[in-house]
């Protein structure tokens, strides 16, 4: 399945963007009873809700700090995704950092954009002369009151294909 077409359909929206979400629903097991939602996609950026409902709730009633910490991970990944070229380059998390500043009780909104000079210096230009690189992601988290939730800071690794070495 090719996920960055799929990502480029929903910058449409309307159905595009549906099928985006219901295949994000049934392909990252965390999605579907959470109910994260992609909201919009644009050429360098993803913009994405994690809700207000029982499942992502706390002891205390408001949004699980862990919950908020997969819509850092997942907005930014998913944008990663959405601007390199998968053939080309292996993407993988390798560190989740996050800084909590207020307790969601409404829906929490999460955007991350990566820019053609973002990805061309810290991705692509190293990765002509390197093995891997390390790219850190800070996506703010809001409620939709506009508060500022959190701050994830995802640090991911990206690697050429014919440089990954697994153990079989």
């Amino acid at each position: 399945m090719d996920v960055k077409k799929f990502i480029n359909n929903a910058k449409k929206g309307g159905k595009d963007l549906w099928i985006l979400n219901f295949l994000f629903g049934r392909g990252i097991p965390f999605n579907a009873p959470h109910r994260v939602k992609v909201l919009e996609v644009t050429d360098t950026s993803i913009k994405a809700r994690f809700p207000y409902i029982r499942k992502n709730l706390n002891h205390v009633k408001g949004l699980h700090a862990c919950g908020l910490a997969a819509l850092s991970e997942f907005t930014a990944g998913t944008t990663l995704m959405s601007r390199i070229d998968f053939k080309q380059y292996r993407l993988i998390m390798s560190e989740l950092k996050m800084e909590y500043f207020y307790q969601g009780k409404s829906d929490a909104i999460a955007e991350y954009s990566a820019s053609d000079e973002w990805i061309s210096t810290n991705i692509i230009t190293p990765l002509e002369t390197q093995d891997s690189v390390y790219v850190e992601c800070a996506v703010k988290v809001h409620d939709v009151q506009g508060n500022h939730l959190c701050t994830g800071t995802s640090k991911w690794q990206l690697k050429r294909w014919d440089k990954v070495k697994t153990k079989m």
